[in-house]
């Protein structure tokens, strides 16, 4: 079945690939991108394969705002999936980013999601059906020493994407969280640096790690065993064939580190806390 989809931060990484996918799959995407402008090359590209470009930059609220009544318009008010990809990585000490720079940092990748969904819901909740899939990461069950405040962005997602599960659930909507472990995209080279340099060399020689850390992954990621990153544009179009109500809640894409293990334990905790709160049946998609 086809079916209409915008996906955030199609510009580059997963989302590019997802939006490719997505599209050879038989589905009508729409690919947000914060400018066209700036990557009028890769716009070219995706709409060459039948891809809808809007121009939909995630922390601006009319850009959002904006973006969705396009795909609306273009689509005829038909929406039938949101993917919330946008994101941005930071790698460092954390004492040495500032205030204004983790600000930066949940702006894109909570209060983001946050802006797209208030933009999107209406719809959805007006059909009474729908998907929105958000993209975490398995730092957000696991903690990897200097990249604290991007896991805790991602931990946050953790938490947004149930609670949106169960508000959404008697209304039709599904929401599902796909959680990829480390991908060569350029989202390593484009991370967050610190901008506090003094206090980093207090650090000594641990705050060499970081870019020790991020060397092995460069490693990784150029060997023969290099994870291939449409793992996650593949994970994606399985979550939106699956018929609804069959969906997974959150699922672990690439080598887990143990994010898995930790899903499995807290999954009974989460359903048991449902049930002593008499909310058991919000852990249920309603149907038509």
């Amino acid at each position: 079945m086809s079916h209409t989809l915008l996906i955030t931060g199609a510009s580059s990484g997963f989302g590019r690939l997802t939006a490719e996918k997505l599209a050879a799959s038989g589905h009508r995407v729409f690919a947000g991108f914060r400018s066209v402008g700036a990557r009028i090359q890769v716009a070219d590209g995706l709409r060459a394969k039948g891809i809808h470009v809007v121009e939909l930059d995630v922390t601006d609220q009319s850009s959002v705002d904006s973006g969705v009544s396009e795909v609306l318009k273009q689509s005829g008010g038909k929406l039938d999936v949101v993917i919330n990809n946008a994101g941005i990585a930071s790698a460092g000490v954390s004492e040495t980013f500032t205030a204004e720079q983790v600000r930066d940092l949940f702006d894109v990748n909570i209060v983001g999601v946050q802006r797209v969904l208030r933009a999107t819901l209406p719809t959805f909740r007006a059909q009474h059906s729908g998907l929105v899939i958000n993209i975490g990461s398995i730092l957000g069950r696991v903690t990897l020493p200097f990249f604290g405040l991007y896991g805790a962005s991602k931990a946050a997602i953790e938490a947004l994407t149930d609670s949106y599960r169960y508000e959404l659930s008697q209304l039709g909507v599904d929401v599902v969280l796909i959680q990829p472990s480390a991908y060569p995209t350029n989202m390593y080279a484009a991370a967050q640096q610190p901008v506090d340099s003094d206090r980093a060399s207090e650090y000594g020689n641990v705050a060499q790690i970081p870019a020790k850390i991020l060397q092995t992954f460069s490693d990784l990621f150029q060997g023969k065993a290099a994870p291939n990153p449409e793992d996650i544009a593949n994970a994606i179009d399985t979550v939106i064939a699956t018929p609804a109500g069959q969906r997974p809640d959150r699922i672990v894409v690439g080598i887990p580190f143990g994010s898995d293990a930790v899903n499995a334990a807290v999954a009974p905790i989460q359903n048991g806390l449902m049930e002593n709160l008499g909310l058991a049946s919000l852990t249920k998609l309603q149907l038509r």
